[in-house]
């Protein structure tokens, strides 16, 4: 395993645009706090918004960043054919998925810590945003699980279509079409179930500081849900590694 996870960061190092994709996730997720945090208005320093919520909104768009790096982890092997090489070098297959898996979480993990760290300095300078509370803590903290399980699902998806241009089109879909389709709902009890059951939903209910009891699920059991789909989708994506031909 160790020389497995060796060989895999070394792909994941000196793949052409990964450090670019890197860039990209904490510069979207500062840059969105930002604007986003800068465009809120607290009269008297009372907000009438989650600050927290807020400042970390840059997420959103840093997750799409995420799951391209992650769908490019896998993805450009098949479509390279490099896959072919590294499953004869380590016939385990799911050894190869699990030191993929490892790598991008280290990565993703310094890369999503950097950029929310970022977002709640900036957030902290253009609003009241207390980063010290214990529920901005776990907001903050909560914020870089969820990017992680968001590349470790489109690592999954991508293990199991293979097609890159396919697996982005299926992770991106998950991420953001549930919100459309919850917007597009009349009955606010289907609105609810999709926000419990949605991986952006539930998974960002997490960032929630304010208005607990009005969530559609809590902060924590919301990124369970996330972590659910992230399993599944590695757990399918496994399976048919092992099983089909590469």
């Amino acid at each position: 395993m160790r020389h497995t996870l060796h060989a895999e960061w070394t792909k994941l190092r000196t793949t052409p645009g990964t450090g670019l994709l890197l860039l990209t996730v904490v510069a979207a997720t500062i840059g969105i706090g930002i604007l986003a945090a800068a465009a809120t208005d607290c009269p008297a320093g009372h907000c009438a918004v989650d600050i927290a919520t807020v400042t970390l909104s840059g997420v959103q768009l840093g997750q799409a960043v995420v799951a391209v790096l992650a769908v490019q982890v896998i993805g450009g092997e098949y479509g390279t054919g490099m896959i072919r090489t590294s499953l004869a070098a380590v016939p385990r297959r799911l050894t190869v998925l699990a030191a993929k898996a490892l790598a991008l979480t280290a990565v993703v993990t310094v890369t999503a810590a950097a950029g929310v760290i970022g977002s709640l300095v900036a957030g902290n300078r253009l609003l009241p945003l207390p980063v010290t509370d214990a529920a901005v803590l776990r907001a903050a903290t909560g914020s870089v699980l969820y990017l992680v399980l968001i590349g470790l699902l489109a690592l999954g998806v991508t293990a199991a279509v293979r097609n890159p241009a396919t697996a982005a089109g299926v992770v991106l879909g998950l991420i953001y079409i549930f919100p459309i389709v919850g917007l597009a709902a009349t009955d606010p009890d289907v609105r609810r179930h999709l926000d419990q059951i949605a991986p952006m939903a539930a998974g960002l209910a997490i960032q929630a500081t304010t208005g607990l009891d009005t969530l559609a699920i809590s902060p924590w059991r919301g990124l369970a849900v996330l972590g659910g789909w992230a399993t599944a989708a590695l757990l399918t994506g496994g399976l048919l590694l092992r099983l089909r031909d590469a």
